[in-house]
């Protein structure tokens, strides 16, 4: 399957992957959960460079959530150094493909050397106009959906909003996916059937695609096949599918 068999105005605005399988990809191999992290990198590289060469607008990766915290220590650190070593490897081919990146999620409690970098990449890339990349780190759903009720109730409570205003949209503005459209695609790799405290609110409308393929055996042609699945699909908000056709 090449590019030329996608078409191009049926292509998702925003696709967003829950990266799963790095762990069980190094236990079949005999490796460290590690080396399975360091190999599901490279496969980021090669979905966000095919990403790119398609023109979507934007590609949210389930980077690191809240929960994976509480994951062994020198495996939380050795992900946190990864993320270093990978834009650093990384930035300048990004900048080349011109893609911005943005990232989502409580950044305060990622170590300061990770900020900073994320930071620094950040401003970097920050005009390009190509692909929106979003890394979800430190992320939750449940999280950000209770960050944003403190803050409408703050609102509130500073008579800066009446209840009654409170609708989806204001709900979506504060968000941490403020001004980013909704993913009209989600890819969860590796087999499992479930969207692990991701994007709650944001995949109320999502076509979901599932594969048994492991993150890093997950390739181009796994993308693409994804994209062409979702081609397929009718997407109907509700609607009829004779309403959609009149």
């Amino acid at each position: 399957m090449n590019l030329d068999e996608i078409d191009k105005n049926k292509l998702p605005s925003h696709v967003a992957i829950i990266m799963d399988g790095n762990g069980r990809w190094a236990k079949n191999k005999s490796k460290s959960r590690l080396v399975g992290h360091q190999k599901g990198a490279e496969t980021v590289d090669e979905i966000v460079t095919v990403a790119a060469e398609l023109q979507i607008s934007y590609m949210t990766l389930y980077a690191f959530s809240t929960e994976n915290w509480h994951r062994p220590q020198p495996e939380v650190s050795g992900l946190m150094d990864l993320l270093v070593n990978m834009l650093n490897k990384y930035i300048k081919k990004l900048h080349d493909n011109n893609i911005r990146l943005l990232v989502i999620g409580e950044t305060d409690s990622l170590p300061p050397k990770t900020r900073k970098k994320l930071a620094d990449s950040i401003k970097k890339l920050q005009q390009n106009t190509g692909l929106t990349l979003i890394l979800a780190l430190s992320y939750s759903s449940r999280w950000e959906i209770t960050e944003m009720v403190k803050s409408v109730a703050q609102e509130c409570l500073d008579s800066q909003m009446n209840v009654k205003d409170i609708n989806q949209h204001v709900v979506s503005q504060f968000l941490c996916t403020k001004n980013i459209p909704d993913p009209e695609l989600l890819i969860r790799t590796s087999g499992e059937y479930r969207i692990s405290n991701f994007l709650l609110w944001q995949l109320a409308y999502t076509e979901f695609y599932f594969t048994d393929v492991l993150w890093p055996d997950f390739n181009r042609q796994d993308f693409l096949k994804a994209i062409v699945d979702f081609q397929k699909r009718e997407r109907r908000f509700g609607k009829t599918g004779e309403q959609l056709n009149k």
